[in-house]
C-alpha cells in the first residue's frame, strides 16, 4: 500500500511541475502581447488615412479635399444622408485625384433592431438604398449602428437573430454592389446590444455573407475593449473599417496626453488589414494645424507597431 501511495504521489508531483510549467509559458505569452509575431508582420503594409466630410476644414467640398489631398489622406468618409442625391457630385469632385471614398456613415432612417416594425422596414429600405450609392462610389461599405440605447428595441436574444437574417438579405444587396454593410461596436453610454468588436465579428460570422463586415473604432474600444490589439485579432477578415480619435475626448489624436495607438495598430498589420484608418472627432484647436500633427503623430507610431 506504501509503495502504491508513493508512486501516486511521485506521479502527481510530476503531473504539477508540467502544469507549472505550461502556466510559466502561458503568462510570459502574455507578458510579450506587443511582441506577437511581429518577426511576421507585412512590411509593405501603408497607414492609408481617411476623413469624414464633417471633421475636414474648408467651406466648400473642393477646400475640403485639396485640404485633405495636401496632407496625405487618400479616403474620404461623407455621410449617408442624402447621398443618392450626391454620387455625380462626389464623383466630379474626385475625378482626377489621390483620394477615393472609404466608406459612407450611416446616415439612414429608422433602425435595424426596432421593437416595431415600421422602424425595422425604414431602415432596410434606406440602408439598401445607400449601399446602391455606395457601390456606385467604389466605397468600401457603409457604417450602420443597429440601435442607439434611446431607440427601443427587441430583447437581445430576438435582436441578434433578427439582425443575422436582416444582414443576410443586406449582405446579399451589398456584394451585388461590390461594397458591405459594416456593422460599428459602440460604447455603453451610446448603445448596449453592440460594444464589443468580438460582437460584431461573431455575427458577421453568423450571417455568413461576403457584403457584411464590421469595425473597430479606437475611442469607443477605449471604454469597452481589454485590448486594443486583441479587438483587431478578434476581427480577422471581417474588419473593413477602423475610425480613430484622442483616447479621452474624442479630438484630434494627440491632443490629449499619451495617445497611443502602437498596440492597435499591431494588431491591423497582423491581420494585413489594409483598408482606410478615418479621422472621426473634433478639434481643441485650429483644424488646420492639429490635422496634420495627428498625421504625423499616427504614421510615427504606425511605424513603431
Amino acid at each position: 500500500m506504501e509503495n502504491t501511495r508513493r508512486s501516486f504521489l511521485k506521479t502527481a508531483g510530476a503531473g504539477s511541475l508540467a502544469v507549472v510549467s505550461a502556466a510559466g509559458a502561458i503568462l510570459a505569452s502574455c507578458k510579450n502581447e506587443g511582441k506577437i509575431k511581429t518577426a511576421n508582420k507585412p512590411e509593405n503594409l501603408t497607414l492609408n488615412l481617411s476623413c469624414q466630410e464633417g471633421v475636414a476644414p474648408g467651406e466648400t467640398l473642393t477646400e475640403k479635399l485639396d485640404f485633405l489631398e495636401a496632407n496625405g489622406f487618400t479616403g474620404f468618409e461623407p455621410s449617408g444622408k442624402g447621398i443618392t442625391d450626391r454620387v455625380d457630385e462626389l464623383k466630379q469632385a474626385l475625378s482626377g485625384r489621390n483620394i477615393k471614398i472609404s466608406v459612407i456613415c450611416a446616415g439612414f432612417d429608422g433602425y435595424l433592431i426596432a421593437d416595431k416594425p415600421e422602424p425595422r422596414e425604414k431602415a432596410m429600405k434606406s440602408i439598401a438604398e445607400i449601399l446602391t450609392a455606395a457601390g456606385e462610389l467604389g466605397a468600401y461599405g457603409v457604417i450602420v449602428v443597429p440601435a442607439f440605447n434611446n431607440q427601443p428595441s427587441l430583447p437581445f436574444v430576438e435582436s441578434r437573430e433578427l439582425l443575422v437574417s436582416q444582414l443576410k438579405e443586406l449582405g446579399k444587396h451589398a456584394a451585388t454592389h461590390n461594397t458591405r454593410i459594416i456593422l460599428e461596436p459602440l460604447n455603453r453610454k451610446e448603445a448596449w446590444f453592440l460594444r464589443l468588436v468580438a460582437d460584431a465579428a461573431a455575427i458577421c460570422r453568423d450571417a455568413d455573407n461576403p457584403g457584411v463586415g464590421c469595425m473597430g473604432d479606437f475611442w469607443h474600444m477605449t471604454w469597452e475593449e481589454t485590448s486594443d490589439m486583441g479587438a483587431f485579432l478578434s476581427a480577422g477578415k471581417y474588419l473593413t473599417h477602423v475610425h480613430i480619435a484622442s483616447r479621452q475626448t474624442r479630438n484630434m489624436p494627440g491632443e490629449d496626453a499619451n495617445d497611443n495607438y502602437v498596440e492597435g495598430f499591431k494588431g491591423l498589420k497582423y491581420i494585413k488589414y489594409n483598408n482606410f484608418v478615418s479621422f472621426e472627432c473634433g478639434s481643441k484647436g485650429d483644424k488646420k494645424l492639429s490635422i496634420p500633427a495627428a498625421v504625423r503623430l499616427l504614421k510615427e507610431q504606425w511605424d513603431q507597431a
